[in-house]
């Protein structure tokens, strides 16, 4: 497994899921948005609609409409609790988190084509010791990172199927987001567009 480390605590591991392994975990994402369908979070407030649709599995799952971000332990829709973490999720997480406890949730984000994700912290989290663990299956995505302050300067790196990163330690709360899908890249979605896996850990370990 190759590693490449983008800034201290930033470290890409490119092809980290070979396409069997990709087509694995696509299968379990049909079964989880079976159990816990997608749906369109919105922005705290103002209730704009984010551009990707999006659900969870774990324990806890991460929602956003005009009441703000948080996580909560069921569906923000059907009320029902999210579905289990498939196994190769959680191997993911013990490959390459280095820490000692199981993530919480595991965000899955659905990127049509034009969809996008402006620049953000991951900081609705308390346990901030834990690093956040990405998985990228379908059409590549530019995906870019910058430091602990918004006006940092970025750098860009292609994120491509099966392809996985991980930030923590100084770079836990780096600005990070999606600029654009690369449509047509791959051909792992049938409908096309990108689904991205953001593994965390969300409570403080006792």
């Amino acid at each position: 497994m190759s590693a490449i480390t983008l800034s201290p605590g930033l470290t890409y591991y490119p092809d980290y899921l070979d396409r069997p392994a990709q087509e694995q975990l696509l299968q379990s994402l049909r079964e989880i948005t079976k159990a816990a369908p997608l749906f369109t979070p919105r922005m705290p407030r103002t209730g704009k609609p984010f551009s990707v649709r999006m659900t969870n599995c774990g324990r806890l799952g991460w929602v956003s409409d005009v009441q703000g971000y948080r996580y909560q332990p069921a569906h923000p829709e059907t009320g029902e609790p999210w579905p289990s973490m498939p196994e190769q999720v959680l191997r993911a997480w013990q490959d390459l988190s280095g820490y000692p406890h199981p993530p919480d949730a595991c965000l899955v984000n659905f990127y049509e084509p034009t969809a996008r994700m402006g620049m953000h912290q991951d900081k609705d989290e308390e346990a901030f010791d834990a690093p956040v663990v990405s998985l990228s299956l379908g059409d590549t995505a530019l995906f870019r990172y910058g430091g602990l302050e918004r006006g940092d300067p970025t750098k860009s790196i292609r994120l491509r199927s099966g392809d996985a990163i991980v930030f923590g330690g100084p770079a836990r709360l780096i600005y990070h987001g999606i600029d654009r899908l690369n449509a047509g890249s791959s051909d792992l979605l049938p409908q096309g567009g990108r689904l991205n896996l953001t593994l965390r850990k969300v409570e403080k370990a006792l």
